[in-house]
């Protein structure tokens, strides 16, 4: 049995650029060995034949929304189902790893019953395929050291998990944002660990623009985002990397250390992850952000405005 199934559900393998990097994904997830199970899902263009030829287990029937998109709650709800697998992991389809996964995966297999990996990427630009035959990982570091752009804490692109977690998800979109935040926002409210893996894991994210998305508009615009946040429960809801509370490093697990903003964070954060009161969440983001929340509050009442108007 493999300790780790990971998954995805990819673009259509159309657009030649997609394809390469998606295709580079492919490979580098078989080229981990067998301790990982991987797992592809939908029936979007080329996702059979790609997988079909590589070996790699296909799930096409997965359930999606009215535009068409499918839906991560079916998707993780598959992955489950393939195997027993103690860990799982959600990664996008343009995501590379290296075998410091499996050390991160086994070095918190003993440590917690119930938590979510997450982590920064390092970003690059990668047009052509990539070899995952032989030292693959020393010439992938190379690469990364040479031409990689450490990205921010406001992106989320791997999710690891015991079985034990994540059994219900709302019918969020794959592929759009807000999902992702939700996530790390689900695992403090239930109390769970929220292991930064940054220090412990490579992982690459090879760029692309996003010709792929209707109307070419990055996915943190698309309606379907709006419908993910409204889903995970508003804007207070939006968490990052920024709210992890535990970091693994060579020496192990360790819990996070606070400066002063991230202290002030886990004060505001408090009333909606502790006490389970969105009104008391919002109340406190409100003294934190008076700004932002009087532009909120005014942004809701036109909303309500409008409709009231339109519906005249």
């Amino acid at each position: 049995m493999p300790l780790l199934t990971l998954f995805t559900a990819p673009k259509p393998f159309t657009d030649p650029h997609i394809t390469v990097i998606q295709r580079n994904m492919l490979l580098n997830w078989r080229a981990l060995g067998t301790d990982v199970a991987v797992v592809v899902i939908g029936d979007e263009p080329g996702i059979a034949e790609q997988c079909q030829e590589l070996g790699i287990t296909h799930l096409p029937d997965v359930r999606c929304n009215a535009s068409g998109t499918p839906l991560i709650s079916s998707i993780f709800a598959l992955a489950r189902q393939v195997n027993e697998s103690p860990f799982l992991m959600y990664a996008n389809a343009d995501i590379l790893f290296t075998s410091s996964l499996l050390t991160a995966v086994q070095a918190l297999a003993g440590e917690k019953d119930h938590f979510l990996g997450v982590g920064q990427r390092w970003d690059m630009d990668i047009t052509a395929p990539l070899n995952f035959s032989g030292d693959w990982e020393a010439g992938l570091l190379d690469q990364v050291a040479k031409e990689g752009v450490l990205h921010g804490q406001t992106g989320s692109d791997y999710f690891v998990y015991p079985r034990a977690c994540f059994r219900e998800i709302p019918d969020f979109a794959v592929g759009r944002a807000g999902w992702d935040n939700w996530m790390i926002y689900r695992s403090r409210w239930e109390g769970w660990p929220v292991i930064d893996l940054s220090q412990a894991v490579m992982v690459v994210h090879q760029n692309h623009d996003y010709r792929h998305l209707p109307g070419g508009v990055a996915h943190f615009r698309q309606p379907e985002t709006d419908v993910n946040v409204r889903l995970g429960g508003g804007r207070r809801t939006i968490f990052t990397l920024q709210d992890v509370t535990h970091v693994l490093t060579e020496e192990g697990l360790k819990q996070r250390r606070l400066d002063w903003g991230a202290f002030w964070r886990e004060v505001e954060i408090f009333p909606l992850i502790r006490l389970r009161s969105r009104l008391l969440g919002w109340l406190s983001f409100a003294i934190f952000h008076p700004a932002k929340a009087f532009s909120e509050v005014c942004g809701w009442l036109a909303y309500k405005l409008n409709r009231q108007k339109r519906v005249k």
